[in-house]
């Protein structure tokens, strides 16, 4: 009887990746642990610092690993956040006082640790769909559990939401949408479009990104029953952060 080949033993760099995954994603490391370094790894493998750098490459890569220069390379893991795009949007989310947000985060804690509101002049893109060559934007940075994890930039109709809270930080329960509600444009449509890109650099300072992460940029627009839009919105997602849910029938 012949017997099946033995399949080949994995490289020694892949042997040490496996060793130290396993020992993140059971606990035995944490989410901000120093890894063991090059020097370290060399040591205890009698390996060349190559292979060395190359196991730690492979964490990095998967995004379970950021570098940090001088300094070394570091656990990074992070339970992702399911953001489900028509349950976060619906009336019963913001129409009951409710941020999208809590849709998303489930109970976990979430900042807007920056933020910018300002009347501009629109760029050509937004000027065309709003109808407005003059809008508000509203430019925030959201952290859960301590991390960037999204930029968003609104657009609205300067006319239309001149002295109102959505000119303000705090919009008050339920958002900018509630607020559009109040005015009478409540949003009851929106329209997402999803792409993935690498980040630009001010991206990839904002969101404290490692290197090699890509990000998912969600633009939306919102619209009136009359299908006027009101909102116009750009979003940008540390792609290691998300997932993204879309329930639909058939």
């Amino acid at each position: 009887m012949q017997q099946s080949p033995v399949p080949p033993e994995p490289p020694i760099y892949r042997r040490i990746a496996d060793g130290l995954r396993e020992a993140i994603l059971s606990g035995e490391l944490r989410d901000g642990d120093r890894l063991p370094g090059e020097n370290a790894l060399m040591a205890e493998y009698g390996i060349a610092r190559a292979t060395a750098r190359q196991a730690l490459s492979v964490l990095i890569n998967e995004g379970l690993a950021v570098p940090k220069r001088g300094s070394g390379v570091y656990v990074r893991q992070f339970r992702p956040i399911r953001r489900h795009g028509s349950r976060r949007l619906s009336h019963e989310q913001w129409g009951q006082g409710q941020a999208i947000w809590e849709s998303d985060t489930r109970g976990r804690p979430y900042t807007v640790d920056d933020m910018n509101i300002d009347r501009e002049i629109a760029e050509d893109t937004v000027a065309r769909v709003l109808n407005s060559t003059e809008v508000w934007v509203r430019r925030r940075r959201y952290s859960v559990d301590g991390r960037p994890v999204q930029l968003s930039v609104s657009h609205f109709p300067a006319a239309l939401v001149e002295d109102t809270p959505i000119t303000q930080p705090d919009t008050g329960p339920g958002g900018v949408y509630a607020r559009l509600g109040d005015l009478g444009h409540t949003p009851v449509r929106f329209s997402e479009e999803v792409r993935a890109r690498m980040p630009h650099p001010h991206e990839t300072v904002q969101l404290d990104l490692p290197a090699g992460t890509p990000v998912i940029v969600i633009g939306r627009i919102a619209y009136t029953a009359g299908g006027v839009p009101v909102e116009v919105n750009e979003m940008i997602l540390d792609a290691a952060s998300y997932v993204l849910q879309y329930d639909f029938d058939s």
